[in-house]
């Protein structure tokens, strides 16, 4: 089947494809699959439309899309002005905040400077 694809201001050329013409498209591609006219599918409807203005859905949507502001187009919630949400904490993080690395370091000074006291007491004790 060789597709026509009109220009989109439908068949005269200067007036919008109408809901009529899209339907009677749409009974002809039906019946060009060997379905009775009356059984059109949604997807006949979606190449009538494609056959008769050259767009589809998805295009005019995007057209729709891009001729929004940006700020407009990706605002979840019109209107809303949104808000800084507070940093979570992170699991590796204790109450002061310090991270896991910071946390293993202090724990080996801390480590190191007991030994570092046993040593010189051990030493102490033998001068004696």
């Amino acid at each position: 089947m060789t597709k026509v694809h009109l220009n989109p201001g439908g068949a005269a050329g200067n007036s919008p494809v109408t809901r009529e013409q899209v339907q009677a498209r749409a009974r002809e591609l039906a019946q060009i699959a060997g379905r009775a006219p009356l059984l059109v599918s949604q997807a006949d409807y979606a190449q009538a439309k494609v056959d008769l203005t050259g767009e589809t859905d998805l295009d005019r949507q995007d057209a729709i899309l891009d001729a929004l502001p940006e700020e407009t187009r990706w605002n979840p919630v019109p209107g809303s002005t949104g808000h800084q949400v507070p940093e979570s904490p992170s699991e590796d993080e204790d109450d002061e905040g310090r991270s896991e690395t910071e946390q293993l370091v202090d724990e080996g000074a801390m480590a190191a400077e007991r030994d570092r006291l046993r040593q010189a007491k051990a030493k102490g004790t033998q001068n004696e």
